[in-house]
């Protein structure tokens, strides 16, 4: 996962349409299918973080605004 720190999850996002797109296509060899699809898993993981903390920060944010608008 260490790869993924340098990359935003718009770069993820477009790198797995890249994938998709080649596996769809059926330009990927037999023996590049694992390292795609390992890819691919490892790029979901990352996505699926982000969109976890992002979520996490929104609901503190909004927690906090909202404890502020009752005070």
């Amino acid at each position: 996962m260490e790869e993924n720190k340098n990359i935003s999850y718009a770069e993820a996002i477009a790198e797995l349409e890249r994938i998709v797109a080649r596996l769809q296509d059926n330009s990927c060899e037999i023996d590049e299918l694992k390292e795609l699809t390992t890819r691919a898993m490892t790029l979901l993981k990352y996505c699926k973080e982000k969109l976890f903390e992002t979520d996490e920060s929104l609901k503190k944010l909004l927690d906090e605004w909202n404890d502020d608008k009752q005070a």
